[in-house]
């Protein structure tokens, strides 16, 4: 099976997808390959690995993708991202972090560098044509933004140039001063497709009906949404310079009063600055009707988080939820 959508490009003459986007078990595969496994996504926090000679096993999007990587960091403290799945007999080499300077697949003995390179098998020596680069452990494209760590996949676009995008407005916040906050951070489960919890997101139209608190924080009559590739950013403007910004000379929106930057990079990650920091919101499918919500906080002024759009996290999810 092939799905095929088109949403028309003029806004005035677009509709909603057709219910069978949300309801197919074959298009929510074909999503799967089509979309997730040629995107950027949220790997961890730099601090999960801080020494060298370490490797942390990590599964990307859980069993939905059942992508297994390996986080390491060698000797020169250098970050790789690289498969977990052994190039001999496709046996998964790590299942905990561990502190050591080279992969030992545990089925046949096949080692590798912290860089995923080949160094040795045992019973080859007089093997021909061997050992070649499909040998090798498989390299996948790795960002660190501030305290994140973000991993690419096959065909996935260019984040280095969303993250200059997002730079635009925010880069004048100190982004590697941020800094993870296990305690405002929290996991939810909605009963609802992916795509329509991103759908609900991408639309501010609700926000007077549904979130009255963050209603009252925001000037809805100046919600602003604005068109990047592979990402947008909706920005949420205060009455008054109370919890807002304090935006530098020459920011595009300098002497105006923005509470927040909601950005939504393709196809299932959620920026939400707020002068107190970052709420990245990563939305995880399960089923087409079940998903996973992972709320992670960033803080780097613990002092602005009360009476801004950003202190109804919480309350603002159950009530999408409802």
């Amino acid at each position: 099976m092939n799905p095929k959508f088109h949403i028309h490009p003029e806004i005035e003459k677009a509709e909603t997808l057709p219910s069978s986007f949300y309801l197919s078990d074959p298009v929510f595969e074909a999503l799967k390959e089509k979309v997730f496994l040629e995107s950027w996504q949220y790997l961890c926090n730099a601090e999960d690995i801080q020494n060298a000679n370490e490797a942390i096993p990590i599964n990307v999007l859980g069993d939905f993708l059942n992508e297994s990587v390996i986080l390491s960091k060698d000797t020169s403290n250098n970050l790789n991202c690289i498969s977990n799945v052994c190039t001999h007999r496709a046996n998964l080499i790590l299942n905990e972090k561990v502190n050591t300077r080279e992969l030992v697949c545990n089925y046949h003995g096949r080692r590798f560098g912290l860089d995923g390179k080949f160094k040795f098998m045992p019973e080859f020596k007089q093997a021909e044509n061997f050992p070649m680069p499909c040998d090798d452990l498989h390299r996948f494209p790795l960002i660190q933004w501030g305290p994140m760590l973000f991993v690419g996949f096959s065909k996935s676009f260019d984040f280095q140039s969303v993250i200059n995008t997002m730079k635009q407005r925010i880069g004048f916040l100190p982004i590697d001063d941020f800094v993870f906050d296990a305690s405002r951070s929290k996991d939810y489960f909605v009963n609802a497709h992916w795509a329509l919890y991103c759908d609900n997101y991408l639309e501010g139209f609700h926000i007077p009906f549904v979130h009255k608190d963050l209603n009252e924080a925001l000037d809805y009559g100046k919600y602003t949404t604005k068109l990047y590739d592979n990402c947008n950013l909706q920005i949420g403007y205060a009455d008054n310079d109370a919890n807002t910004f304090d935006l530098p000379l020459g920011h595009p929106d300098y002497g105006k009063n923005v509470a927040s930057y909601y950005y939504w990079v393709f196809p299932n990650m959620m920026f939400n600055f707020y002068p107190w920091g970052l709420s990245l919101n990563i939305v995880k499918p399960i089923s087409k009707d079940l998903t996973k919500l992972s709320f992670l906080s960033y803080v780097w002024d613990e002092s602005k988080i009360e009476g801004g759009a950003g202190e109804f996290l919480d309350r603002v999810e159950k009530e999408d939820e409802a």
